[in-house]
């Protein structure tokens, strides 16, 4: 069985903010993060996800936040 944590927990892991953390959760960005009850479980493996930067109105760009 795998474990979860916390989007505080994942937010310092990634060395993000736990708002940044739950909007991923929301946007689906997270594979396997839950609702529960009030607050996000994420599985403790979980990959911080790619992000985006729009060059223009045609063309995106992709890079990892380090």
């Amino acid at each position: 069985m795998r474990g979860y944590l916390t989007a505080s927990q994942i937010a310092e892991k990634w060395d993000v903010t736990v708002r940044q953390v739950q909007v991923l959760c929301k946007q689906g960005r997270i594979k396997g993060a839950e609702r529960m009850g009030g607050m996000w479980i994420i599985p403790d493996n979980a990959v911080k996800p790619t992000r985006y930067k729009a060059k223009s109105k045609n063309k995106v760009e992709a890079f990892e936040h380090e």
